[in-house]
């Protein structure tokens, strides 16, 4: 029963990761740039991020003095995925582009946890994660050839 709101909550997230790339796409055509697009997406956020910080966290920034340095790389990946996708939404079909997004992210996330990379709990993988991955990634190729 715990694991409902997170569920919840990642399923919401989810809807807003398939409306963001048309979203930054419209911001691209109408400046001409993918990477003005994608730092507009990141500006917003930030402020947006910033708020709810300020009005219901306020943790001290001093707390992430004790990071790691591959810590600080997370904000790095997502303008890379913000930008590409972006760039490839328009051009392969929202479905395409995130369904090959979601196989790659699958792929990593069953490395990640085979060897607990990143401080995250080790997750062995099994005969059923390989096949429901396979199933991702025909999903993609399926997908791809409508």
């Amino acid at each position: 029963m715990a694991a409902i709101l997170p569920l919840i909550l990642v399923l919401i997230a989810g809807l807003g990761l398939a409306i963001q790339p048309p979203t930054n796409a419209a911001l691209a055509k109408a400046s001409g740039s993918v990477v003005l697009a994608a730092l507009t997406s990141f500006l917003i956020g930030t402020v947006v991020l910033a708020i709810v910080w300020a009005a219901i966290d306020r943790t001290s920034p001093a707390a992430l003095k004790g990071a790691p340095g591959w810590a600080w790389l997370g904000g790095f990946y997502g303008a890379g995925f913000v930008a590409v996708l972006a760039y490839a939404a328009p051009r392969l079909g929202i479905s395409v582009a995130l369904t090959a997004a979601i196989a790659s992210q699958l792929v990593a996330a069953l490395v990640v946890d085979q060897f607990g990379l990143f401080g995250v709990r080790v997750e062995p993988v099994t005969a059923g994660k390989l096949v429901g991955v396979a199933l991702a990634i025909l999903g993609a190729v399926i997908v791809r050839r409508g």
